[in-house]
């Protein structure tokens, strides 16, 4: 058997999880999304020390598993190891009937506890922005409308940059 690196393996994982549950993004494969994520954290990637950059890349492409693909906290763990479970668990969504319900304070409380899910929590929301303002998506409003709340528990100096590229991708 050959030897993959965490990464590749998130990346097989994550997208296998999608297909089985039929899960698409906007119509297309949800890998679409997960490449995007993926991308946008490569491209800041300079934000995460070194010696975290596979399992933060690794929890960017699991980062829905176990919000969509109906995969356990153990599901992941026995995968992909603790470390990318914590962050993509922090990521999955509270119960609710509607988006606010679902990112409720304790969800955003539960991001900021855990290390590197602000970073990945970022990169997901760019690459939404950036998809809904390329595709003419009428997510783009819900965005913006968003935007204030999500900055305001989220926000941190350390990833300022990725705030302020958010704002102007609003723009």
């Amino acid at each position: 058997m050959e030897n993959i690196t965490l990464q590749q393996k998130s990346k097989q994982y994550a997208i296998k999880c999608h297909e089985q549950t039929n899960h698409t993004y906007d119509g297309k494969p949800y890998s679409v999304h997960l490449l995007m994520v993926f991308n946008i954290a490569l491209e800041n990637i300079e934000l995460i020390p070194f010696e975290n950059r596979e399992t933060v890349i690794a929890a960017c492409w699991a980062h829905d598993v176990i919000e969509d693909c109906r995969e356990t906290y153990n599901d992941v763990s026995a995968v992909l190891g603790k470390e990318v479970t914590d962050i993509v668990y922090a990521l999955s969504n509270e119960k609710g009937k509607t988006r606010q319900e679902r990112a409720n304070d304790k969800y955003y409380d539960g991001i900021k506890k855990c290390e590197f899910a602000t970073f990945v929590k970022i990169c997901d929301r760019l690459a939404n922005i950036q998809y809904s303002k390329e595709s003419g998506s009428t997510m783009l409003k819900k965005y913006l409308s968003e935007t204030p709340n999500f900055v305001h528990h989220l926000y941190c100096e350390e990833y300022d940059t990725l705030f302020r590229k958010m704002y102007k991708l609003l723009k």
